[in-house]
């Protein structure tokens, strides 16, 4: 889903640029390094259960607080909406405070958020606790590569793809066992939600310890929601006709349009997917399970697809072949959502692996470290404020319709044009040649 690394030991991701030479080295030992690890682990694991947590439950919660599908819609908009706005301002604080005192302060607005969400008993009060909690994860999206790269400059693969596997798994988890843990702990919704933010708090603790780096702001650009520092202050140093330029290329708007709709596939199914099965006559807890199935193909596929797109000077039959598993997974829930559960949920986690194909193409698409920023700015930006609209219209859809065939409709109607702009964007060229 929503926010993965990918990375070799000699290379940034997603640029795929030399790493840097006399990057520093962790201090303090293999004792530092173990703290070093963990610490990035626990927040890793924090990063994604705020969103994935909610779908198995967002039925109770609408219930509890009157909340409408339109609403519901909006609240499942809010996750790119903050990985855009609060993103941005990441930076900015890295530079004036330090990456690891700013991730520091995401965790603990992360717990605040979770603490707080399910003691409030009015919607526009969930939603403002919600994006407190999103907030901390933007700058969290932003700044963890950059930490990575600084604190372990000889192991940004191994560690990249350890952090992005917690990622996951985390929000495969929070996915999988939030209604077996609420039915456990028979508190309700409410309980299920909070629960969560005792494990934002434990990943809160190690980080105090490391919050004194101000240093390593500049690190190398990373993925993410939004720009990393580099690409920031890149962003900022260019000449403005530098900027203007890239909005003149078909391949980076294309970027952008495909980057966007994957993730408006992405954030509609952590957001409705679970209700989709449970109108359908299927159980909580199964639909919980089956959102997980969906979140956990990202895994596997996630260090897989990056090293088969880039020996492809086309990746248009990737994007085909992912296009193809999402409109099988649709005309699925469209048929027969229950009977087939297992097998929809399977498909459509291929096709949400999109993202990483996405950030593979914006380094391939790019001749220089610096026109690689500059796209990957553009397209990453462009594309989450895209994917705002999708997630709204769907819960509209729903609530007006009463059923999932139009939405459903929806979500199949917008593969296609992912799939037209994904073979635009996988074509074999730079932007540099269209600017």
């Amino acid at each position: 889903m929503a926010d993965q690394e990918l990375a070799t030991p000699d290379t940034d991701a997603p640029t795929g640029q030399p790493r840097r030479a006399g990057a520093p080295e962790p201090a303090g030992g293999p004792w530092r390094r173990r703290l070093l690890v963990l610490a990035l682990v626990l927040a890793a694991v924090n990063l994604r259960p705020t969103v994935t947590s909610l779908g198995p439950l967002l039925e109770e919660a609408r219930a509890d607080l009157g909340m409408s599908g339109t609403v519901a819609g909006l609240l499942t908009s809010v996750p790119p909406a903050c990985f855009a706005l609060f993103g941005l301002a990441a930076p900015r604080l890295a530079r004036r405070w330090g990456p690891g005192a700013v991730v520091c302060a995401g965790l603990a607005a992360i717990t605040a958020g979770l603490a707080v969400r399910p003691l409030v008993g009015g919607t526009a009060a969930f939603l403002a606790a919600s994006a407190l909690a999103l907030a901390g994860i933007a700058v969290g999206n932003v700044l963890m590569p950059v930490l990575v790269k600084r604190w372990f400059p000889d192991r940004v693969g191994p560690m990249t793809g350890g952090y992005s596997m917690a990622l996951s798994l985390g929000g495969a988890g929070a996915a999988a066992v939030t209604v077996p843990m609420t039915d456990a702990l028979g508190g309700g919704w409410r309980v299920g939600l909070g629960v969560w933010a005792v494990l934002a708090a434990v990943a809160v603790l190690p980080w105090p310890l490391l919050a004194r780096d101000r240093t390593g702001g500049a690190a190398a650009p990373e993925t993410g929601p939004a720009p990393a520092p580099d690409t920031a202050t890149a962003k900022a140093s260019a000449p403005a006709a530098a900027r203007t330029r890239i909005t003149k290329s078909p391949t980076a708007w294309a970027l952008a349009v495909f980057f966007g709709l994957q993730a408006t596939a992405a954030y509609i199914t952590m957001g409705w997917m679970p209700q989709v099965f449970r109108d359908a006559g299927v159980s909580a807890s199964t639909a919980g399970l089956l959102f997980a199935v969906t979140m956990v193909m990202g895994v596997p596929l996630a260090f897989v697809l990056p090293s088969l797109a880039a020996r492809l000077s086309s990746q248009g039959p990737l994007v085909v072949v992912l296009g193809a598993f999402g409109l099988a997974g649709y005309a699925g829930l469209w048929l027969a959502p229950a009977q087939g559960a297992w097998v929809w949920a399977l498909l459509l986690g291929v096709s949400n692996c999109s993202f990483p194909l996405a950030l593979t193409m914006i380094g391939m698409r790019a001749r220089t470290a610096a026109g690689v920023v500059r796209l990957s700015a553009f397209a990453q930006s462009t594309g989450y404020l895209l994917s705002i609209p999708g997630p709204l219209l769907v819960g509209a859809l729903y609530q007006h319709t009463g059923g999932w065939d139009l939405p459903i409709a929806l979500m199949a109607g917008l593969m296609l044009p992912q799939i037209a702009a994904g073979l635009v964007a996988g074509r074999d060229r730079t932007v540099e040649d269209e600017i």
